[in-house]
This record gives structure tokens, C-alpha cells and sequence, in this order.
């Protein structure tokens, strides 16, 4: 794709989309009138591109589906414009690494940071994918196979958490147990990897559940509770299929006249790629504020959406898999970007971090801006009133969008300071709404960006936006939401 030609978005209808309200809407319109010169329609943006959708094309995506994040080639069409020349390039929420491993093929040194196990597993299955030998992959699945002691009891076994407990099916459970026990045996560490993703894989096709939003639903023959309309999943693979049949595609895709690049229309053969991605572990919150400053060329990154979607659900079986148990997984989402009701404050926890590091004045800074931000009070305030008069269907809602803003402003902080002058940040997010106000995040985020010191050069809209649930549309109509790309730059 070539350079869009942002097309000016219909201002009238923009402020349609705002301007039925139960509430005072002052400092949002304020907002809007401020940034409205700067929002652009690009029409060679779509959800295909901007979501998962557009990695179906790659073999690893066909293996795993990771519906997070985006695609790799919206990476190279960003990394394209605005920045050709490859330097290091940042992704604070890595997700399964298709950041790193886009830019990486690009020229770019890549450097991810993520807290989810389930991402961590799979850019460690791609790095070993890279370094693995067709021929010796066949040669130890039949070697697997062969040595394969169908009646020896494993030793190590899933221990399920209440969420996943009665996933599978038992006969799938057991093979699953003895498969993972075997693969013990694998003296080469990326060859056992690449056994363990393969099961890793098929957990969801061997099981009673689905992923479905924000957890897992459960079909009816597992015995468990599933409302009003019984689910049907379909077929349950036994486990001697699915895994037969995971391990000769991986086989075969990594043929080298079948294997596809991770980006096999956008790559220019020219360009010799960059170092392997570099992954650090844990929270943003706080790997950010030790990372050197200036030390990165771009960063382009899709945190969580303030959407209530809870990742350590959904991807529930993955995480049991990866041997966390219950109070790991409850440790996990309390570390996540408050996206979920459940999340608790951190605030003590991340001044703690930056007096560690002697940046008590960062935090301070960081406080600062966020409460003196009029549109985000308007909106705290809002948040509070519907949930007084029980217009809101959770309680935790306020405490979640209020602990959002709050987290993200210390992510965009640490942005403007990690980044080199003459940089740029692309962020990928979506706006949501609550009890039928609008919470425009792409304005109060980039009002934070402007006042950290980032330059707000664009703000991209996919020419269809995100329209109301169901629920919403009954008691709201219908209100169309900006899906964007934010283009902050630091000058």
C-alpha cells in the first residue's frame, strides 16, 4: 500500500456522534474542538488490518490463533511512512510478537515487553521455528512417536484452576498429560519448544470450550451451566488427531518452498533483517521507568482496550498449560493495565517503583497532569453520577476507566522519555462507552501525549467506526465510536 491521502472526516457527523448526551459534555467538546483538524479517515485502513485478521495469512497465525493485537503489515505500512530508515523500535504490549518480528524482518532492531505467559510462550515458538531444521523435525516426530509409552502414568500432570476445571474430555486429558511428559525427553530445548506449541495449539479443539469476548463458553456436554440457550460447539478432536495433525502442518510449513515470511508481499529482499526480538518479561508499569532514556527510534503498540476484556479468561487453558495455578492467575490480572473490573489501584504500588529508582519527581509529574486534565475529571465524574443513580452494570466501572487513564498516562510518560528526538509513537486503540457516555480515549490520551512533550501529529480513523452493543443500541441508538491510530511524535 502506498501513502494514504487522509481524507478530511465529516466534522458534522463527528459531533453526531457525541452530541446526544444525559450528561455535560463541556470538556469533551473542548477536547474535540482542539484535536478535530487532526482527525483523518485513511481509507487504506480497515479492521482486517488493524486486528488479527490479516496475520491469517502467515504460517505461525495458522498454527495459533492470537486474536490480539494487530497485523504485521500495518507495522510495515507505519514503519514505511513515517519512519523508513530501520533503527530500534519499541512494543510495550507485545502480545504473541507480531511487532517485533515485522519490523525485525524490516531492518529494525525490535525490543517487546510482555506480562501475559501466553504471548511470552509464543514469540519463544517462533524464535525456535526460525532455528529449527526441516529434516530433524520430521525426523523427531517419528522418533517421538516411536518411543511414545502409551501406558506409562506421567508423571507431572495439568493442575487446573476453577475456571478450567472439566475442560476436556477425559481420554484427552490423559493423553494430553502423557504428551507433555514425553516431550520432557526432547534434549534440544527449540525442538522440545516447538513440540510443547504444538500442543499449546490445539488446546481449544480438544476441549469443551470456545473463547468467546472476554472468557470461555462452554458447550453443553461438559455438564456445566451455560444459560438459556445451550451451546453446541461442534466436533471435539480427540487428541491423537489433533496433534497428528498440528505437527504435520507445522512440518510442512516449514518446508522452505511452503514456509511463508511473516511478510511475504511488503518485505523489500533488499533490507537485511535486524537482530532477534529482545523480550523483557513483566508489567510496562515497571520496565518502562528503568529502560535508558532516548533510547529507541519508533514505538508502535496496542495496549488493552478499556473494555473489560480480561485476557487471563479467555486465555485460561493456555495459562494452566503453562503450569500457573489459581493464585498466579489472580496475580497476573492484577498486574495487567486496569482493563477489567476486577483490577485494584496500583497507584501505591507504582510510586513505590519510581522512589526505587530515586524518580519520585517523574510520579509527581505524572499525577499532575492527569489530574489537571479537565475532560478526564468530567468523565470520572460522569462515571460516578451513573453509578449513584445505577445506570452503570457494574460498580467497578469508574474504578477501572479512573485507574486506566491513570496507568496509561504513566505508559506515555515513560514514551516521550525512552524516545529519541525526532521519533515517532503509533498507538492502536479503540474509544468505548459506558452507561451511553462516550469516553473519547484517543483525545484524553493524546492530551496527556501533548502534555508530556509529544507532538500529536495525526489521529487516524478507520473509515467504519465501532458501533454500540445490542444493549446499548436499545437505550442509546445507535452511536458510532472512532476506531484509531494515534501518530504522536517527539520533536
Amino acid at each position: 500500500m502506498g501513502n494514504p491521502e487522509g481524507e478530511n472526516l465529516d466534522i458534522d457527523m463527528v459531533k453526531n456522534t457525541m452530541n446526544i448526551r444525559t450528561y455535560p459534555d463541556a470538556e469533551r467538546e473542548k477536547l474535540y474542538d482542539k484535536y478535530k483538524s487532526l482527525i483523518e479517515t485513511d481509507k487504506n485502513l480497515d479492521r482486517t488490518l488493524v486486528s488479527f485478521q490479516a496475520n491469517k495469512k502467515e504460517s505461525f497465525y495458522k498454527w495459533f490463533k492470537y486474536k490480539e493485537g494487530f497485523s504485521s503489515s500495518l507495522v510495515s505500512y507505519f514503519l514505511n511512512k513515517y519512519h523508513p530508515k530501520p533503527g530500534h523500535i519499541l512494543d510495550p504490549f507485545a502480545g504473541s510478537g507480531a511487532g517485533l518480528f515485522a519490523s525485525r524482518d524490516l531492518g529494525w532492531n525490535s525490543t517487546g515487553i510482555e506480562l501475559l505467559p501466553v504471548g511470552e510462550f509464543a514469540i519463544s515458538a517462533r524464535i525456535a521455528v526460525e532455528r529449527i531444521d526441516p529434516l530433524k523435525f520430521r525426523k523427531q516426530i517419528r522418533e517421538f512417536w516411536n518411543s511414545f509409552d502409551l501406558e506409562k502414568e506421567p508423571l507431572k500432570k495439568i493442575n487446573h484452576i476453577p475456571i478450567t476445571e472439566g475442560a476436556f474430555p477425559h481420554e484427552n486429558e490423559i493423553f494430553l498429560n502423557k504428551y507433555l511428559n514425553h516431550c520432557e525427553h526432547i534434549d534440544d530445548i527449540d525442538m522440545k519448544t516447538l513440540f510443547r506449541f504444538a500442543g499449546f495449539c490445539i488446546l481449544e479443539d480438544i476441549s469443551w470450550t470456545r473463547k468467546d469476548g472476554q472468557y470461555l463458553r462452554w458447550d453443553h456436554r461438559a455438564n456445566k451451566s451455560w444459560g438459556k440457550i445451550p451451546f453446541d460447539k461442534g466436533k471435539i478432536w480427540d487428541f491423537k488427531t489433533a496433534i497428528n495433525e498440528k505437527l504435520k502442518q507445522i512440518g510442512e510449513d516449514l518446508e522452505p518452498d511452503r514456509f511463508m515470511d511473516l511478510f511475504p508481499d511488503d518485505m523489500d529482499e533488499k533490507k537485511e533483517k535486524g537482530n532477534p526480538p529482545v523480550l523483557l518479561s513483566g508489567s510496562s508499569l515497571e520496565i518502562m521507568p528503568k529502560l535508558e532514556e532516548k533510547s529507541f527510534d519508533f514505538i508502535m503498540t496496542s495496549p488493552p482496550y478499556c473494555n473489560r476484556y480480561d485476557y487471563t479468561r479467555t486465555y485460561a487453558l493456555e495459562l494452566v498449560f503453562l503450569g500457573y495455578d489459581n493464585e498466579q492467575v489472580k496475580n497476573l490480572r492484577q498486574q495487567m493495565l486496569s482493563c477489567t473490573v476486577e483490577n485494584k489501584d496500583k497507584i501505591d504500588k507504582i510510586q513505590k517503583i519510581y522512589e526505587d529508582i530515586n524518580k519520585s519527581y517523574d510520579f509527581e509529574k505524572v499525577l499532575d497532569i492527569y489530574y489537571s486534565c479537565p475532560s478526564m475529571q468530567e468523565v470520572n465524574d460522569i462515571l460516578a453520577d451513573l453509578l449513584k443513580e445505577k445506570k452503570l452494570n457494574n460498580s467497578g466501572i469508574p474504578r477501572m476507566v479512573k485507574n486506566y487513564f491513570l496507568e496509561s498516562a504513566f505508559i506515555i510518560f515513560e514514551m516521550e522519555r525512552t524516545l529519541k528526538p525526532g521519533g515517532f509513537v503509533v498507538m492502536v486503540n479503540d474509544n468505548v462507552r459506558y452507561g451511553g457516555e462516550e469516553i473519547p480515549v484517543d483525545l484524553i490520551l493524546s492530551s496527556f501525549a501533548e502534555s508530556f512533550g509529544l507532538v500529536v501529529e495525526k489521529i487516524w480513523t478507520l473509515p467504519t467506526g465501532k458501533g454500540n452493543s445490542s444493549q446499548q443500541m436499545g437505550e442509546h441508538g445507535r452511536q458510532e465510536l472512532r476506531k484509531c491510530v494515534y501518530i504522536w511524535k517527539k520533536v
